[in-house]
């Protein structure tokens, strides 16, 4: 008899056949359910959606074609020609100490004899080619250490580069050209053109592999160009008309403003009077100007020049003439900060610096002893060199997490005195060597001179900071609970997440008061695409080409006689500002370590920044490129990697180069890290992660007895929302308290393995620092006048 109530039901291995292949054909009932109702878009008139025929298709794309091969003839015929056109500024520059850059500008001059050669300017040569009907400005940089900065302006206006070699030297780039490469690539070389000089003295057997070999190593850093030789005067033809005819390279950051490279310079009476070329896109008297390292300006009028390389004929008729005046009431401004209402948004109840204050004036001082770990006090009175700091230093140094050092209370105020690390070397080294014979004199004073230049204290930070690095990449963010101070008053401006990426966290919360003097910009990607076209197709007053006079308002004498000292008035480039770029705001830009650097860099550090055509000194924060609305803090920027580096300077649109750089005590400058310029977004989120690590104690199942993450019962209490996570992945939360040692029960998803270790993540929004400055030589790093004229007799 069959059993009734039971029904066969097909398991995960039931035999599946292969559908019937029915071609492309669907039918209307499949094609109904794949749809499940939906309708399809009604389509337009028949009239305007008509399909092109092929040979309407094959006209279309010819007339496009024109157009843009017109289009690219009508800009090329604006550059370079003999009239009603600014020349080709090239600029001309030696990788290597020992090239001389005057015997390449002389064989370019003398490669056309009816070409008109005017050299009346001191650092400026104007060469006119009727042969080609085009016209050339040569610059020349000065190679050597010290001097990467104005090599680097020179590229941000030149419209051709000129990098030369020698076959006759034995290293074809020395220390400087290998540098001064790495920082030109980073910012962008604008058409870069590779020549080779003093081939002819090779022999003619090797000349073949010498080229060959030097084309191998350029090849490194430009793939795709070809070397040019310059030895006589037929190649000096060639280069120019390699300049002239060559395709351009776009450097957006440069198209995008109107730049002048300065072949005058005037002041008096407070007025800067700067005569040149204009390039780029036109110009607006109402604007505002900005010169590196000098500052942003505001211009009173801008008067026509008699073009040093126009024609006869022309030049009668050019005459000195205004060309516009500026109008005050539609001048823009040179406020960058916006000044906040203190009285906006009042409270009745005390601010948090009221609050820090009375607890100061009421509470008694108390000292701290900075020791080792595991030492009790009573060891502590034995241990010279002891730090004392007072309650606030203290509670700076736990803020920074620099948990690799603990405290202990210290109720007596004897404290031994502090000595310098040069001191206790000294003895050190007098009670070991007591009894050692001594060297002979001049070895003895080659030691002292070189313990002179040595710095000791930034040796010990160096150590220090190596040291910190370490840790920081072997534990990332784990920090040990302080013993001394509970875990809920030292976490207590931190907050444990959820999930770090799904967790909500509002941008407007708890913003200092810095964040009340920036500007902000409510859809930043659409107002930049609105600024630079209207930019670059507004009826302005100064078109690209022209040779001017611009005036400029409220130089003070002060300020241009330290300039020119510091810089010299060679080199005065000048840039038009687009609207809003004088504000100030929060960039965030992407940077990618350098191979070369390995010094250990900080968050908060100072660092000097070039983005764009600004140069500045700040302290970023650095913080992971990822996606999101968060993104986590990073205490260093480890090396080969990238981050997203935060601080406070003027908006810029991008797309913009970014260098991050380091002045050395001799003058020079060090590649750190380069990028691009990211956002000009104040909401950008950062967030400080501590780890605090607790270690299983007993394992049962799925619960499991923590210790060594709390050292008491109420933070226990005041962390147990909070998730845990484990090393090898489990998830799990705390239950209950055990005792009032700190150690608490919890439950995870699965159970612990007894080497496991768990975690508990509190974050906290951190901010960069206010500490927006311009870079000037020198400013970086001050060093006493021994250690300069030591590095001078070094170099």
């Amino acid at each position: 008899m069959a059993i009734t109530g039971t029904i066969h039901r097909a398991g995960s291995l039931k035999q599946t056949n292969k559908s019937h292949k029915h071609g492309h054909h669907r039918s209307k009932r499949s094609i109904d359910s794949e749809n499940k109702g939906r309708v399809p878009v009604k389509v337009s008139t028949k009239a305007n959606n008509r399909v092109m025929k092929r040979e309407e298709r094959r006209l279309q794309a010819i007339q496009l074609r024109k157009n843009k091969r017109d289009e690219a003839i009508d800009k090329k015929r604006k550059l370079g020609g003999l009239s009603k056109s600014s020349p080709f500024l090239t600029c001309f520059i030696s990788l290597n100490d020992l090239i001389d850059i005057d015997t390449a500008v002389t064989i370019i001059e003398s490669s056309e004899e009816d070409a008109i050669v005017d050299k009346s300017n001191s650092f400026i040569t104007y060469f006119k080619s009727l042969r080609l009907k085009q016209r050339f400005s040569f610059v020349k940089s000065k190679c050597s250490i010290g001097y990467e900065m104005k090599a680097l302006d020179y590229l941000k206006v030149c419209d051709s580069t000129v990098l030369l070699l020698s076959a006759a030297t034995e290293d074809i780039l020395d220390k400087w050209g290998e540098k001064f490469l790495n920082l030109a690539i980073a910012q962008g070389i604008p058409t870069p053109i590779i020549t080779l000089m003093d081939l002819e003295s090779i022999p003619p057997k090797k000349r073949t592999q010498v080229k060959n070999d030097i084309q191998k190593k350029m090849n490194m850093y430009f793939p795709d160009e070809k070397l040019m030789l310059l030895d006589k005067t037929s190649d000096g033809l060639n280069m120019l008309r390699r300049i002239g005819a060559q395709k351009r390279k776009i450097l957006h950051n440069k198209n995008n403003r109107a730049h002048m490279y300065a072949e005058k310079v005037e002041h008096s009476e407070n007025t800067l009077k700067v005569t040149g070329y204009l390039r780029g896109i036109p110009l607006s008297i109402n604007g505002l100007v900005y010169i590196p390292e000098l500052g942003t300006f505001q211009m009173s009028q801008i008067d026509s020049a008699i073009d040093p390389m126009a024609r006869s004929d022309e030049s009668d008729g050019s005459s000195l003439q205004v060309i516009a005046r500026s109008t005050p009431a539609l001048q823009m401004s040179l406020i960058s900060e916006n000044v906040p209402d203190e009285m906006d948004a009042e409270q009745t109840f005390p601010t948090d610096a009221e609050i820090a204050q009375s607890m100061n004036e009421n509470k008694e001082k108390k000292l701290y002893k900075r020791i080792p770990k595991g030492m009790s006090e009573y060891q502590a009175c034995w241990v010279p060199d002891i730090e004392e700091i007072d309650d606030e230093e203290y509670s700076e140094a736990s803020d920074d997490d620099d948990d690799s050092k603990s405290f202990m209370s210290c109720d007596s105020n004897d404290s031994l005195p502090k000595r310098s690390i040069e001191e206790n070397m000294e003895d050190e080294s007098e009670n070991e060597y007591e009894d050692v014979a001594t060297e002979s004199e001049s070895a003895v004073n080659k030691e002292q001179k070189y313990d002179d230049q040595m710095d000791m204290y930034e040796e010990f930070e160096t150590q220090e900071k190596l040291k910190a690095q370490r840790t920081d990449a072997t534990f990332p963010d784990e920090i040990d609970t302080p013993l001394d101070v509970p875990a809920r008053v030292r976490f207590q401006k931190y907050r444990g997440l959820e999930s770090f990426r799904t967790s909500p966290w509002d941008p407007k919360e708890n913003l200092p008061y810095d964040y009340a003097r920036i500007f902000q910009f409510k859809d930043f990607d659409r107002i930049k695409r609105k600024i630079v076209k209207e930019a670059a197709n507004a009826d302005a007053d100064v078109m690209p080409g022209m040779y001017v006079t611009i005036h400029i308002s409220n130089v003070s004498k002060e300020a241009w006689e330290k300039y020119a000292t510091v810089r010299g008035t060679e080199n005065v480039i000048l840039y038009g500002l687009l609207a809003h770029e004088n504000k100030m705001s929060l960039l965030n830009v992407v940077l990618k370590r350098s191979p070369s650097s390995t010094i250990p860099i900080k968050s908060k550090e100072r660092l000097i920044i070039q983005c764009g055509f600004r140069r500045f000194i700040v302290n970023p924060i650095f913080s992971q490129h990822t996606n999101g609305n968060k993104h986590k803090f990073e205490r260093f920027f480890q090396p080969n990697t990238t981050v997203v580096a935060s601080f406070f300077a003027p908006i810029q649109f991008p797309p913009a180069p970014v260098l991050c750089l380091r002045e050395n005590p001799n003058g020079s400058l060090s590649l750190i890290a380069s990028g691009s310029l990211l956002s000009c977004n104040p909401d950008r989120i950062t967030l400080k992660r501590v780890v605090l690590s607790g270690h299983p104690f007993k394992i049962h199942r799925r619960t499991a007895t923590i210790r060594f993450m709390f050292h008491n019962k109420d933070d226990i209490n005041y962390f147990k929302p909070c998730k845990l996570r484990t090393k090898c992945g489990r998830i799990g939360h705390i239950k209950e308290s055990l005792g009032t040692h700190g150690h608490m029960k919890c439950v995870f998803d699965g159970q612990l393995k007894s080497f496991d270790t768990i975690f508990l993540h509190l974050y906290k929004r951190v901010f960069p620092k206010w500490k927006y400055e311009e870079y000037t030589k020198g400013a970086f790093y001050k060093t006493n006048v021994n250690s300069s004229n030591e590095d001078e007799k070094m170099e």
